[in-house]
């Protein structure tokens, strides 16, 4: 089947959107539910890893202004992962992997994924600790890389790093990810198209409702949003596609 093909499917239109919903609602770009997706609806890789990269730009950018104008960024939980993160990410963008290691390391992070919407990382800590700036550099090297070599912006998980270590509390870490996602996402994108990638012509189709879920998932999420029942929906949908990723 072609890509304008698949592209018009009905389904696949119905759930992007809702994909960029929820996950503009905690200060994700979506890229891993979109490569999730598209894998589900058999796109080509060539396809999957720009297009991912270009709607994770769009969506953690308008996430990051919603949470920023809610005065939740803090500039000092970002720059130590955005200093070491955006060259390793422009890195792994530069490289090409196997497309059979390429979908393992996507079906592993893709877990992060699933238990960030199902909230299996824990409440937020009440006593927060101030941020250790050499692990930090170090954590942010290491998901700058697989960040650019799979085509996401590293969000799924930065959060959970940024929450399990107390560094921050939830809108803080929506606010730190949705920018550490942008940067790390363009990054990545111009490491891809030094290596003579191009970004698919079609993709531009889903630029416009992916937009629409982004805005008004980034809207809710920075005030207080929180359905379970559609968190979970999305968590189920991604874990169709890690077994399928996992058994291709």
């Amino acid at each position: 089947m072609l890509v304008s093909e698949i592209l018009n499917s009905p389904w696949l239109l119905l759930i992007l959107p809702i994909v960029a919903f929820l996950y503009a609602s905690v200060g994700h770009g979506g890229a891993s539910g979109y490569l999730a997706l598209m894998s589900l609806f058999a796109l080509p890789m060539t396809f999957m890893k720009p297009t991912a990269l270009i709607l994770n730009i769009l969506v953690s950018g308008i996430s990051f202004y919603f949470y920023y104008r809610e005065n939740n960024f803090k500039w000092k939980l970002f720059y130590p992962f955005a200093i070491s993160s955006i060259p390793f990410s422009f890195l792994g963008g530069f490289l090409t992997v196997d497309s059979k290691l390429y979908k393992i390391i996507l079906a592993t992070l893709l877990l992060f994924a699933v238990f960030r919407l199902l909230d299996l990382f824990g409440k937020e800590k009440e006593n927060l600790k101030e941020i250790n700036i050499p692990f930090a550099l170090l954590i942010g090297a290491i998901i700058g890389f697989l960040s650019g070599l799979i085509g996401i912006g590293g969000g799924i998980v930065l959060s959970p790093v940024l929450l399990l270590l107390g560094w921050a509390n939830m809108k803080q870490t929506a606010a730190v990810s949705a920018l550490f996602i942008f940067v790390n996402s363009i990054s990545g994108i111009f490491g891809f198209l030094s290596k003579g990638g191009e970004i698919p012509a079609s993709s531009t189709l889903l630029i416009g409702i992916v937009f629409v879920g982004g805005f008004f998932g980034a809207y809710y999420g920075s005030k207080k949003f929180n359905n379970k029942v559609l968190r979970n929906i999305l968590a189920f949908v991604l874990g169709i596609a890690i077994l399928k990723l996992y058994t291709i």
